[in-house]
């Protein structure tokens, strides 16, 4: 049982893309195939489509019983502390514009629900659910992956890439299990790139797990909501343009990342060739 445990856990520890996509794949299915189970349930039991107990059933209980999964997952390979412990990988003050930015637009989100004509218990069930959401999300892309890249020994633009491609190529799905098209499924997928871009920004800057978790669990339900119930007022406007503003600022931040990165990895280079001359 020890060296089968011992191999398990080398497996995973060697990291790097494939890996990655594997652990991936894997999360995506026992997620979907639990959804598929819970949506067998009587419809009596799961109530009318958009109502609390509907959005329990279909999107907030699979969430939950995968993040429990998740979480015996990295028991089993021994990463719970050191995903959730203080990155070593420092930030950039630039990377706070990435927080603000997502940031704004949930607060103004949350500003321009109309909460009488939603209902408090749709409301706490939402919230509830992006709860989830952003800590199962973030702990496979921003966790996982991120982790697995850079055990690898991947640098950190392979590490963004990785971590915000895998996040946007888990929404591909919506397509076959959404009556959305296919326009708005690659619309959602670049604008879940740049998100993903985002977080990545904010778990270099912040050098926690926990504050990419908690800015993605307040983006889910407080844009459904609005987008459900607007209260029509000012506030509403930046929820409004939210996909234009996180493309904008997530591929703009990319694009400064990748200058950051190779500026500082030039710099590291001249000191020490330098050194060997």
């Amino acid at each position: 049982m020890a060296e089968q445990s011992s191999a398990w856990k080398r497996f995973w520890d060697h990291g790097g893309f494939w890996r990655t996509l594997l652990l991936a794949a894997v999360y995506l299915g026992v997620y979907e195939l639990i959804g598929f189970l819970l949506g067998l349930v009587d419809e009596d039991v799961r109530g009318d489509e958009g109502s609390a107990s509907y959005v329990f059933f279909a999107t907030a209980l699979p969430i939950i019983i995968t993040s429990v999964l998740l979480i015996a997952f990295a028991a089993s390979v021994g990463w719970l502390k050191e995903l959730f412990a203080r990155q070593t990988q420092p930030g950039r003050r630039w990377m706070w514009i990435a927080l603000i930015v997502v940031l704004a637009i949930n607060v103004a989100a949350l500003l321009s629900i109309d909460y009488a004509d939603a209902g408090l218990v749709l409301v706490f069930t939402w919230l509830l659910t992006g709860l989830f959401v952003g800590f199962v999300e973030e702990l496979v892309t921003r966790g996982f992956v991120v982790n697995m890249m850079r055990k690898a020994g991947r640098g950190e633009i392979a590490v963004a890439l990785a971590s915000a491609g895998i996040f946007a190529a888990l929404h591909f799905t919506n397509l076959f299990t959404s009556t959305q098209g296919l326009g708005i499924t690659v619309l959602q997928i670049v604008y879940t790139f740049a998100f993903g871009i985002c977080m990545y920004l904010i778990l270099r800057v912040t050098r926690t797990l926990i504050a990419p978790m908690l800015v993605h669990a307040s983006t889910d339900p407080t844009l459904f909501l609005h987008g459900e119930y607007p209260a029509n007022n000012l506030f509403g406007l930046l929820p409004a343009l939210s996909t234009c503003l996180v493309i904008a600022t997530g591929f703009i931040l990319l694009i400064v990342l990748i200058v950051s990165e190779r500026r500082r990895a030039r710099h590291e280079v001249l000191p020490a060739s330098l050194a060997v001359s």
